[in-house]
C-alpha cells in the first residue's frame, strides 16, 4: 500500500503556493499522495512520482529525500500532460507565450502545421522557438497548401506539373530534416482543392521516405466522405506510412446517425495493415473561412449556398466569427443578417463572401454541422485521440475547452468512457499517433509533462458567448518538470521544447 505523507514534515509546496522558485522545481521534487492515472488505459493506483532535471526517475511507494521538494496532490489525478495533435495554438504564441487559453485544460505538447498550412521553412520555426520558448511543447507538420503556394504561386487552380512536384517534395525533404512531423493537407482549402491525388501520394512517399507521417483535413467532410476517405486510405496503402484524419466528424445532416459506417470503413483499412487513426474535438459546431462549404468554388452559385444551408448546417447556425469588411456583423448568424437585409439566407451567404476583399478567405464562421451522438462515437473509437483544433485567441470555445470537456462529458457525466481511457486518448494514444517517444506515459526517463487535476470538479467553461473562460479544476500543469500553470494562473516559466520526429 502507498503510504500518505504528512506532508507537514517535508518541504511542502501547497497548491496554491506560485511563490515557491520554478527552478526549483526543475531539479528534484516528489508529488505524493497522487492517483496515478499512467496514459496506458491502466487502472489508476495510488502512489508518488519523483521528478529530476525534467524526467520522471521513479514512481510508487517512494520516501521524500531530505530536503527534497514536495507536492501534496491531496488524492487528485496525476496524469501525463496533455497532448493536442491538432492544434493552432502557436497563432500568437510569440505574444502569449503562457500559451494560457492551452495549459489551463492541461495541454503541454501542441501539434501544429495544420490543415495543410505550417509556418516555414520549419529550421527557422524551430530555431526562433528554441530562442524564445512558449510554456509549452510545439512540433509541427509541414503543410501541402504551404508548399503548392511557394512553387506554384498565384497559379493554383491546376494540377502540378511532375517538375512542380518535384520542387515541393525538396522543400518538404528539406523540413522533414529539421524535425517535421510528416506531411499536412488541407484538400477543402486553396490551393490543395486543386492537387490531384498523385500529388499528394508523391508528396506522401517524401514523407514516408524520412519515416514520416501523413495528417489530413480531408477532402470532404460531408458530401463526399466516402471519396475523401477512400484517398486517405490509399494515401496510407500507396505511401506506406501512418495516416491520420483530422477533426473527423460527419458534417451532413443527411449522413448524422452513420457514425458506424465510417468507423467500420477505417477498421476495414486497419484490418488491410494501414495504419490509419483520427483525432476528435467535442463540439458539434466547426470553425473555417467562409468558402468552406463550395468546394467548386462558385460563388454565384445559389442552388449550392441553399444546400449548405440546407443539408450542411442552417441560416441560424451559420455564425460569423470573423469579417474583416464589417466587423460589426461577427456574432450574428446568416440568418439574423438576412432578415436585416431583406434577404434570403442563401443569397446573404453568396453577398458575405462576394463582398470580402479575399472572397471570403480571411472571413471566419461557426457552423453547427455534427450530431452529439456521432460526435462521441467519433470520439469512443479506440483508435481516436482527442485534439483541440483551436487558437489561443478564438470565437470558438474549443481553443479553451476541448480536453476538460471530454472529461466532464463522456467521463463524469454520460460514463461512456473511463477515466484511465479518456487521460490515454489525451496522452499515451496521441503520442504513439505522433511518434513522441519520450512523452504520453508516467515511466522513468519520461518528460515530466504533467497535469493535477480534480476529477470530481474538472470541466470546461468556455461557450460561444464567453470561448475564452478558463477550466475548472486543473489544479497544476509542469512541462519539462518545470510549473508553468497552478490555480489559474500562469506561472513565468516557459520550459517548451521544439519536439521533432523521432530520430531527430
Amino acid at each position: 500500500m502507498a503510504r500518505r505523507w504528512n506532508t507537514r514534515a517535508a518541504l511542502m509546496i501547497t497548491l496554491g503556493a506560485l511563490s515557491i522558485s520554478t527552478s526549483a522545481l526543475a531539479d528534484s521534487f516528489v508529488i505524493v499522495n497522487a492517483r496515478l492515472v499512467d496514459g496506458t488505459g491502466a487502472a489508476a493506483k495510488a502512489g508518488a512520482l519523483r521528478v529530476r532535471d525534467g524526467r520522471i526517475v521513479a514512481l510508487g511507494d517512494l520516501v521524500p529525500a531530505r530536503g527534497e521538494a514536495v507536492v501534496d496532490a491531496q488524492g487528485q489525478v496525476l496524469a501525463p500532460g496533455f497532448i493536442d495533435t491538432h492544434s493552432h495554438h502557436d497563432r500568437g504564441l510569440d505574444k502569449l507565450r503562457d500559451a494560457l487559453t492551452a495549459t489551463s485544460q492541461g495541454i503541454t505538447t501542441i501539434v501544429v502545421g495544420q490543415d495543410g498550412f505550417s509556418e516555414g521553412p520549419l529550421r527557422q520555426v524551430f530555431g526562433a522557438f528554441a530562442r524564445a520558448p512558449a510554456a509549452l511543447n510545439l512540433a509541427s507538420y509541414s503543410g501541402h497548401n504551404t508548399l503548392r503556394a511557394s512553387v506554384l504561386g498565384k497559379d493554383f487552380r491546376r494540377e502540378a506539373s511532375a517538375a512542380e512536384v518535384k520542387a515541393m517534395q525538396r522543400r518538404l525533404a528539406d523540413d522533414m530534416r529539421a524535425g517535421s512531423l510528416g506531411l499536412s493537407t488541407g484538400l477543402e482549402y486553396d490551393p490543395g482543392i486543386y492537387s490531384a491525388r498523385s500529388e499528394v501520394i508523391a508528396l506522401a512517399r517524401t514523407a514516408a521516405a524520412h519515416q514520416g507521417r501523413y495528417i489530413s483535413h480531408i477532402r470532404s467532410e460531408d458530401v463526399a466522405i466516402d471519396a475523401a476517405l477512400d484517398e486517405i486510405i490509399e494515401v496510407g496503402r500507396a505511401a506506406r506510412l501512418p495516416v491520420q484524419v483530422s477533426h473527423m466528424k460527419l458534417a451532413l445532416v443527411d449522413r448524422w446517425g452513420s457514425a458506424g459506417t465510417v468507423l467500420a470503413r477505417l477498421d476495414k483499412a486497419r484490418g488491410e495493415g494501414i495504419d490509419i487513426t483520427a483525432d476528435v474535438y467535442p463540439y458539434e459546431y466547426w470553425q473555417s473561412n467562409l468558402t468552406v462549404m463550395f468546394p467548386k468554388r462558385d460563388f454565384t452559385d445559389l442552388a449550392a449556398s441553399e444546400f449548405a444551408l440546407t443539408h450542411l448546417s442552417t441560416p441560424e447556425g451559420m455564425l460569423i466569427s470573423g469579417y474583416a469588411g464589417d466587423p460589426s456583423l461577427v456574432g450574428k448568424t446568416i440568418g439574423q443578417i438576412a432578415a436585416a437585409r431583406g434577404k434570403s439566407p442563401a443569397q446573404t451567404y453568396l453577398d458575405l463572401i462576394n463582398a470580402s476583399p479575399n472572397k471570403g478567405e480571411d472571413d471566419m464562421v461557426i457552423g453547427t454541422s455534427m450530431r452529439t451522438d456521432d460526435v462521441a462515437n467519433l470520439l469512443l473509437w479506440p483508435h481516436s485521440n482527442v485534439s483541440s483544433d483551436g487558437m489561443l485567441v478564438d470565437r470558438h470555445p474549443r481553443g479553451a475547452g476541448s480536453f476538460t470537456k471530454v472529461l466532464a462529458w463522456l467521463v463524469r457525466r454520460e460514463g461512456r468512457l473511463s477515466l484511465e481511457s479518456a487521460v490515454a486518448k489525451m496522452t499515451g494514444l496521441a503520442a504513439r499517433h505522433m511518434g513522441f517517444a519520450d512523452r504520453g506515459t508516467l515511466a522513468p526517463g519520461m518528460a515530466a509533462d504533467l497535469v493535477l487535476f480534480d476529477p470530481a470538479t474538472v470541466a470546461d467553461r468556455a461557450t460561444i458567448a464567453d470561448p475564452g473562460a478558463l477550466s475548472a479544476g486543473i489544479s497544476k500543469v509542469w512541462v519539462n518538470g518545470q510549473l508553468v500553470y497552478a490555480d489559474g494562473q500562469a506561472t513565468t516559466a516557459r520550459p517548451g521544447k521544439v519536439l521533432r520526429r523521432k530520430g531527430r
